[in-house]
């Protein structure tokens, strides 16, 4: 598809605007952009370096940045390019913290039996691609949304609507990891922190993986499974009564593994088909092996669809393990509702619009999704929301596993994640409220 199909829709005005922008995206700038943001550790939880790099990054291009701490440690970025006040203001965003830390002492042996050089913050190039811990989700996307802001800056194009590159921390599903000093430093914090701070607009578009434009999300809850049986010793086993906690949560763990099959099928809806997974089991003093505990806690993050509610995920949940043969309570311990935007919204409209010049037929709803993003935060809070972001690596000279997925990153996706992104800001924050139905 050349430069002019991509302009495939837009006014002549709008389109050299666009196409004056595209001019300053170039492979070397955003892989100076990733590899920058890459080298700079940020596990959920100490993002605070890395905001500050991204701040002073976009304000020494012209894009007027600040630092917004949340405590000590962790900090989100974001950065405004004003307009006259006439037009909507859109939000480009995305998160910045990693899922995994990067460090033997914390990702060992959960993350596998070595730290691989992909699963460390230190960027490595081999040609196209660009390697290292969150390469591609989120730093990837971070950067392109970076580079999107500096084009624009650059461009000098005149804005009707302010438009707000914001970089989020504590964006991953995770609670504090143990150095932490808040437990809700992931699960969309920064987001949340951002809007009550008044970091406000008319819409919003995430930047995270996948090639298309969505308009619905999961959500998720969590629950702490407790699985209770009785505290004895190896040498008794055969003269007292036995009942092993530990075993009764592989017969749970197992029933439950099951019923989440169950579960998908019936709530798939829209783009998602809501997933559950038994993430972890807590149990017993591997110290001694010579006794049972007298519980065992299994965690789970079921995933809901944008029509299921926390509490109706909740009732199905227990109704669930009501159907094992064991003594099991369970409690639910954090809700992040699904949320959806109206496929007819401006920025649903825009969006698609793009991706259909950008591919020259009509848009592909990828559809079967599960993963939770920010967006849930963004739409939660009124702002309609799109997500769009960059496929995954398929092509490269080493198996990309989940993982390697997360942590590579393509220039060339990264200069066409770019330029959708300056096409939708361009398209949205030249125009009137009235042109694009907001309220005046």
């Amino acid at each position: 598809m050349t430069a002019a199909g991509e302009l495939a829709g837009l006014d002549d005005k709008r389109a050299a605007w666009v196409a004056d922008a595209w001019r300053h995206v170039t492979a070397d700038r955003l892989r100076d952009l990733i590899t920058g943001l890459v080298d700079i550790p940020s596990p959920t939880g100490d993002e605070a370096p890395l905001a500050t790099h991204i701040a002073d990054t976009l304000t020494a291009a012209g894009c007027p940045a600040r630092v917004q701490p949340l405590d000590d440690r962790q900090a989100n970025a974001w950065a405004r390019l004003s307009g006259d006040g006439t037009g909507p203001d859109l939000m480009l965003y995305a998160p910045i913290d990693t899922l995994t830390v990067g460090e033997e002492s914390e990702d060992l042996p959960w993350i596998g039996p070595e730290l691989r050089d992909d699963m460390r913050p230190r960027a490595t190039v081999h040609d196209d691609l660009v390697v290292g811990l969150g390469a591609s989700n989120p730093k990837g996307h971070a950067a392109c949304v970076m580079m999107a802001a500096e084009a624009i800056a650059l461009a000098g194009i005149p804005l009707t609507g302010d438009l707000v590159a914001a970089f989020g921390a504590g964006g991953m599903p995770t609670n504090a990891r143990p150095v932490g000093t808040r437990r809700n430093t992931g699960q969309g914090v920064g987001c949340s922190f951002l809007l009550e701070q008044g970091v406000w607009t008319d819409y919003a578009l995430i930047a995270k993986p996948g090639w298309t434009v969505s308009w619905d999300e999961v959500g998720l809850v969590w629950f702490e499974v407790t699985v209770h049986g009785t505290h004895t010793y190896v040498g008794s086993r055969h003269r007292l009564p036995y009942d092993n906690a530990v075993a009764r949560a592989g017969e749970v763990a197992r029933h439950l593994e099951e019923w989440f099959v169950e579960y998908a099928d019936r709530h798939t809806a829209g783009t998602v088909a809501p997933q559950g997974i038994v993430s972890s089991i807590r149990g017993g003093w591997p110290r001694m092996a010579a006794v049972t505990p007298a519980a065992c806690t299994l965690m789970v993050d079921l995933r809901i669809g944008p029509d299921t509610t926390p509490m109706q995920a909740k009732r199905e949940f227990l109704a669930a393990l009501d159907k094992v043969p064991a003594d099991v309570t369970a409690e639910l311990v954090l809700a992040i509702p699904g949320t959806r935007t109206d496929p007819e919204s401006w920025i649903c409209r825009s969006a698609t619009a793009g991706w259909e010049a950008f591919e020259g037929r009509e848009h592909e709803v990828i559809r079967g999704n599960s993963g939770a993003t920010d967006a849930n935060i963004l739409r939660g809070r009124g702002i309609p929301t799109v997500r769009v972001g960059m496929p995954k690596v398929t092509d490269a000279l080493f198996d990309i596993d989940f993982a390697r997925g997360m942590n590579t990153v393509s220039v060339r996706a990264m200069e066409k994640l770019t330029r959708h992104l300056i096409r939708t800001a361009v398209d949205t924050v030249t125009r009137s409220r009235a042109e694009e139905g907001v309220a005046p």
